[in-house]
């Protein structure tokens, strides 16, 4: 039957294609340009084993050049301008309402006004005047409302995964939390919103978006990061948010199934710890997609995926580039239904 209220679906329902917004050298990556710059041709192969591609770039030939050898025949290129690379933030969040999908065009301020953001907070609306997404898709201009797709996770049968310090902080939307709430469960259709009031990664700049921390995976699965070294400065508020995941319920009133992730083993740059976690994984057609850091850890957190992913070849991409910028896979990605 279809119905007039909108369903934001899982990342794990069929997708479309995946947007990746190309590093260039006009971006904060200049110093470190050929190395992420591998780093995203190997995201991009491996998304294109399985679906679609669209690159967004400043110079098609340029990512050609660095796509060398790779049979591009499910990649498409669009050349637009761009301040950043992390597509889960300023990219469209599709909801399916009627039959139809609406692309939700969201204000994107770089975090919390942290970074310039004027050019990606553009790229949605530029692709649908370029065509790239199908007739059957429309875009919906949200201008008053910040969200992030990285702050949010969706069940695809009303609940929502997000984080009080992310949606609720003053340079985002000024809002209460019943406030923020009535926003998300219109637009989303949403029976519950789940809040984490605990849990951080140091060196993010998000604000604790959601997909660093805590993840929702089929049959009502949550998979999340935690910390069992009590010497480790996230050790107390993980161990507050695992609790937290413990207490919640579906709409059914059963506990979530959790799936522990380790945490990831500390990596520094200049002195800073850096966001790096297992959680940031990206689910695709056939496939899961998880950052590794060149650590023993990378083969538990593997595994661990695997069960909650049983149907799904979970393959691992070295991200230690990607965590340099204070971000990882998932945060480069956005996938469309």
């Amino acid at each position: 039957m279809v119905s007039s209220t909108p369903i934001l679906p899982p990342e794990w329902a069929p997708q479309r294609f995946v947007q990746l917004t190309w590093p260039h050298a006009g971006t904060d990556w200049a110093y470190m340009l050929n190395d992420v710059c591998a780093c995203f041709a190997n995201i991009a192969r491996e998304i294109a084993r399985h679906e679609d591609v669209l690159v967004v770039c400043a110079s098609e030939d340029e990512v050609r050049r660095q796509l060398a050898g790779t049979d591009t025949s499910r990649i498409r290129f669009v050349e637009l301008p761009s301040n950043d690379t992390w597509a889960r933030d300023h990219g469209g969040i599709t909801v399916l309402r009627d039959g139809r999908r609406e692309v939700l065009d969201f204000t994107f301020n770089g975090w919390g006004m942290k970074f310039a953001a004027d050019k990606d907070n553009l790229i949605t609306r530029r692709l649908f005047e370029r065509g790239i997404f199908p007739p059957d898709t429309r875009r919906i201009p949200r201008p008053g409302f910040v969200l992030e797709g990285g702050s949010i996770e969706s069940d695809g049968a009303g609940t929502l995964l997000t984080t009080a310090r992310c949606l609720l902080s003053d340079n985002r939307n000024d809002r209460t939390k019943e406030e923020v709430e009535a926003v998300l469960r219109t637009d989303f259709g949403l029976q519950q919103v789940l809040w984490l009031h605990h849990g951080y990664l140091a060196g993010d700049d998000t604000d604790s978006h959601v997909d660093t921390l805590a993840r929702f995976c089929p049959a009502d699965t949550i998979a999340y990061v935690q910390c069992t070294d009590p010497q480790d400065e996230h050790y107390a508020e993980l161990r507050l948010m695992e609790e937290e995941l413990r207490s919640f319920r579906t709409p059914a009133g059963k506990p979530y199934r959790l799936v522990p992730l380790p945490m990831a083993d500390a990596v520094y740059e200049d002195g800073m710890r850096l966001p790096a976690t297992y959680a940031n994984f990206l689910i695709i057609n056939g496939a899961v997609l998880m950052p590794t850091y060149g650590s023993p850890r990378d083969e538990t957190a593997r595994a661990q995926l695997q069960t909650a992913f049983p149907g799904r070849e979970v393959v691992g991409i070295d991200c230690r580039p990607l965590i340099r910028q204070h971000g990882s896979l998932h945060c480069v990605t956005m996938q469309y239904p």
